[in-house]
């Protein structure tokens, strides 16, 4: 096993050292609920979406190849136990936690064509790539029983984050982040120790002399029956004999809440997320859920679909069917954009509009699961116009 597996490090209790003094694994960086926030957010978002092989045809269109075997792996299902949504949520999130994801692509053949039947991801920290002088990739493998094993690139599918400081292995968010992980990580533990442990008391009353067994039951009283609970938070005091009311908090608890509040807007810059997604509701973003689909799909999501489809072309295509360049995988991103059905109304009927329509009744129908029309296949043909004629003018008497 690599001395930087994953795996070996949480066994150890290793993790990454932060500045903090905390270490930063991954269990305790998910237990932060930004972070936990923002990894769900991109892997589920990128597991849930459609991904389709596509063909372009010779005469200029395309279809969904779908009598190609690769169509069922990405859309359906990549091996015995996991869905095309598993797959992907649990690779991206590898990419994102890690900075690599790892898969076996096994080759068959089916319909008289050679093709990759299954996807079956790797144990993380069992594999890593390695590129000889001569240029040739290859995976050292360690298999959990027996020896080290090393896998041609056209049995490994190889997914990376977009960043790479060698071009060959991608960069750990982890690793990135770790001193913004460790100061939450610290941050977190130092309030829970002074809610377990401190003084929680409000503040004090100090009088300049010792108070009388009558004044101080009056005072005791007025506390219990005026001052506490939920209904009097706020209220002041009403003191007599010179008594002096000294709150504790101090600006320390809201630089507490400040740099709390610091760390969340610091995972968002690591992650890509925006920080409405993150729940801070303070900060308002655009005029509606739209607005916000259409920024996480362009500043966080587009460099992933882009990593996902290539990957997927340079790892699960024949040497052909690359040189052929009719085949080609595409993430259907406008699942995240679907907003109101008054939205829906207003785009369709300008998609389907007399003027310039782009779009056919049957793909209209088909986003809404509806069956196809036998007139529906062709573009509305633009509104023919009448110029007006002016009115005739009377005869004359």
């Amino acid at each position: 096993m690599d001395f930087d597996s994953p795996v070996l490090r949480e066994f150890l209790g290793a993790g990454r050292a932060s500045a903090a003094g905390v270490a930063v694994t991954e269990k305790l960086a998910l237990r932060n609920s930004a972070f936990f926030r923002a990894v769900k957010l991109v892997s589920t978002s990128i597991g849930m979406l459609p991904t389709f092989l596509h063909r372009r045809l010779p005469d200029g269109k395309t279809e969904k190849a779908k009598d190609h075997p690769l169509y069922r792996i990405l859309h359906k299902r990549p091996n015995s136990f996991q869905t095309a949504f598993e797959f992907k949520s649990h690779m991206q999130l590898c990419a994102l936690l890690d900075g690599n994801a790892y898969a076996r692509i096994v080759w068959g053949m089916k319909g008289g064509r050679r093709a990759v039947i299954a996807l079956i991801p790797f144990k993380r920290g069992s594999i890593k790539p390695d590129v000889s002088d001569f240029g040739e990739l290859t995976f050292k493998y360690q298999p959990s029983n027996g020896g080290p094993q090393t896998l041609s690139a056209s049995d490994v599918f190889h997914f990376r984050h977009p960043i790479s400081l060698d071009g060959l292995k991608g960069v750990s968010l982890l690793d990135m982040a770790v001193e913004t992980l460790g100061l939450a990580s610290a941050a977190e533990r130092a309030l829970a120790k002074m809610l377990a442990k401190g003084v929680m008391a409000g503040g004090a009353i100090q009088y300049p002399t010792v108070l009388g067994d009558e004044a101080y039951g009056r005072l005791r009283d007025s506390m219990n029956e005026d001052h506490s609970g939920a209904d009097n938070a706020g209220e002041w005091f009403i003191l007599e004999e010179g008594g002096v009311a000294n709150p504790f908090t101090t600006a320390k608890d809201a630089q507490s809440d400040e740099m709390r509040k610091r760390q969340v807007e610091e995972v968002a810059r690591f992650t890509d997320v925006p920080r409405p997604l993150l729940m801070m509701d303070e900060t308002a973003w655009g005029t509606g859920i739209e607005q916000l689909g259409l920024l996480f799909i362009t500043y966080c999501l587009l460099g992933w679909f882009v990593a996902w489809e290539q990957a997927i072309e340079r790892s699960c295509f024949t040497v052909a069917e690359q040189d052929a360049d009719e085949l080609y995988v595409k993430f259907n991103e406008g699942a995240l954009l679907r907003g109101s059905l008054k939205d829906q109304a207003e785009f369709y009927s300008k998609a389907l509009g007399n003027n310039g329509a782009w779009m056919v009744p049957n793909e209209v129908r088909g986003s809404f699961e509806l069956d196809p029309r036998e007139d529906g296949n062709d573009l509305p043909k633009p509104a023919a116009t009448t110029v007006a004629k002016p009115p005739k003018e009377p005869a004359d008497a």
